[in-house]
């Protein structure tokens, strides 16, 4: 069966080093950060691949891991996005039936993100953008990223909400003076990565941008980062607070919002996820190499659905958002 997952990192160290480490140091991240996967995140050949066929896995949506260009200035971090972005590119024209790309997009200057998403999606033929968190402490609801936002709605590919660092104050608040790592681990994938993206989906319901952006889509991993459990409370008490918008909330975000299965592999909140969204919102992903093909491969291997079912969430629900087939062939003849 085709099996096709939309979280799946790499990186460019040449470009990283490009991005000064005390500037890296400030916006969170630990010493060593990613040395553990040295040879795995920068890898958009053999070792891949070779990882992908061991488990079985078709197709790698790929997207740039931190550090980004979100911590370079102007020109420099749009540079450094163009520059990434046509080192995947190259990689899928190498690879075109088994790698596809989201756009990594320099968030400090939003003209020019729109601007590079939409060559991602036109020129090099990816099929929507991933973006860490926040921007300089901002939210997408900010008004400065209408841009982007208009620009996802009008090439019609998805945006993909990824976690990001917390800022340095809401670390300070929320996560500091705990022993060892078990702040930063708090502050990232056991907890404040989850709740973070839960709330980026929130502020842009509750805003209106999504009322703005009615066809804007929107993908978000993790089995949900929380909101499907959550729904029926967010949606009693927000909806009655929030009268200008078009829909309830409950309503806007199922509406607008996707879910990947990346980096949780247990059965109780899959089944959640499935009740809430339904089977043609959620989509299997892995989240390498921060966890393994392998790993991901032997939770699919363990789910009882459907046969239909089961088909959308390995690879028909991602071909169909992310036009994954007609992607690959366009690239191919384009000759890229």
């Amino acid at each position: 069966m085709r099996i096709v997952a939309l979280e799946e990192h790499f990186n460019v160290p040449s470009l990283v080093r490009r991005i000064d480490p005390a500037a890296i140091a400030l916006f969170g991240f630990p010493p060593g950060f990613g040395g553990s996967l040295a040879d795995k995140l920068p890898d958009l050949g053999a070792l891949r691949l070779s990882e992908m066929d061991e488990a079985g896995i078709t197709v790698h949506v790929l997207s740039a891991s931190g550090p980004g260009a979100y911590l370079l200035p102007g020109a420099q971090g749009i540079a450094f996005a163009r520059d990434i972005n046509d080192v995947l590119a190259k990689a899928i024209s190498s690879h075109p039936d088994r790698f596809a790309g989201f756009a990594h997009l320099p968030m400090n200057s939003p003209q020019a993100a729109a601007d590079e998403f939409e060559r991602s999606v036109r020129d090099l033929g990816f099929c929507g953008a991933l973006i860490n968190g926040v921007t300089e402490g901002l939210f997408l609801d900010d008004p400065r990223f209408e841009p982007i936002l208009a620009r996802a709605e009008a090439l019609d590919v998805p945006i993909y909400l990824h976690p990001g660092l917390p800022p340095r104050a809401v670390y300070e608040a929320y996560y500091d003076g705990l022993p060892g790592m078990a702040g930063f681990r708090l502050s990232t994938s056991a907890w404040g990565w989850h709740s973070e993206t839960a709330i980026h989906v929130l502020r842009l319901v509750l805003s209106g941008a999504l009322d703005r952006h009615p066809k804007l889509k929107l993908i978000i991993g993790h089995m949900g980062e929380g909101l499907a459990a959550m729904m029926v409370r967010l949606d009693k008490y927000l909806t009655p607070e929030a009268p200008h918008l078009k829909r309830p909330v409950k309503d806007t975000i199922l509406d607008q919002v996707w879910v990947t299965t990346s980096g949780l592999f247990t059965l109780p909140p899959l089944e959640t996820l499935l009740a809430v969204f339904g089977p043609d919102r959620v989509m299997f992903s892995i989240d390498y190499p921060y966890c393994t093909n392998r790993t991901g491969r032997d939770f699919l291997d363990t789910l009882k659905m459907p046969t239909g079912d089961m088909e959308k969430f390995a690879h028909g629900n991602a071909d169909r958002l992310l036009k994954l087939k007609n992607g690959a062939a366009r690239n191919r003849a384009a000759g890229k």
